[in-house]
């Protein structure tokens, strides 16, 4: 689904504080072989704070970590915020038909490995970044780990870093649509049931971003 231009929103300074929130996405980079198809890998990832960069782990033997080995290549994250299904039922115009609505984000730039020497403040700014949105748990920490198991951590991941050079968000929210059908989008989300856990949590994130752009464009 290629979005138009009225769900875009190239440049926002935003995207990567948004991408930033969720924490989770979809790496990826040309494979090498053009052959091939791209080098993909689901990653956890936090923002550097004060730099437009992206610090995050893979595994040693994880092709995209092969593949910029001998230097840094351009490079993807695409971040998902939510999406669902949406029903013509759920309009009251006439005539339409089935669609997806979603939010994204998509930051672009050079992917390099780092020093190894840096992995252990990589490692330890992931972990209290995330430890923290569990709180009031008392946070976990590396220095929780035996030496001989942090050691075997150490050896088997490597650090990178995206250099953010271009980002793009997309919010397909049904803006296309007019107030009645909106409405009825919003009520039907608020009400459906899901046979699955993700695709309930996939679908609120959507109905209340929705919520959210009604009372924005309402105030």
């Amino acid at each position: 689904m290629h979005p138009n231009s009225l769900f875009r929103r190239p440049e926002d300074p935003q995207n990567p504080a948004k991408a930033g929130q969720r924490g989770f996405g979809i790496l990826a980079v040309n494979a090498i072989d053009q052959a091939s198809a791209p080098l993909l890998s689901h990653i956890p990832f936090v923002l550097e704070p004060g730099t437009p960069h992206v610090l995050a782990h893979l595994v040693r033997s994880n092709p995209i970590a092969r593949a910029i080995k001998n230097g840094p290549l351009p490079a993807v994250l695409a971040v998902s915020l939510g999406d669902c299904y949406v029903s013509p039922d759920w309009y009251e115009a006439a005539d339409q038909v089935p669609t997806w609505n979603y939010r994204s984000v998509h930051l672009r730039g050079q992917l390099e490995l780092r020093p190894q020497a840096e992995l252990l403040e990589i490692l330890a700014k992931t972990s209290a970044e995330f430890e923290a949105r569990l709180a009031p748990k008392p946070a976990w920490t590396l220095d929780k780990m035996s030496d001989k198991a942090l050691a075997g951590l150490l050896k088997a991941i490597v650090p990178v870093r995206l250099g953010i050079e271009s980002s793009d968000a997309t919010e397909k929210l049904s803006q296309n649509k007019g107030e009645a059908d909106v409405n009825g989008v919003i009520t039907a989300l608020g009400a459906q049931t899901y046979a699955s856990e993700e695709e309930a949590g996939a679908a609120a994130a959507i109905h209340q971003a929705m919520q959210a752009l009604v009372r924005r464009q309402t105030d």
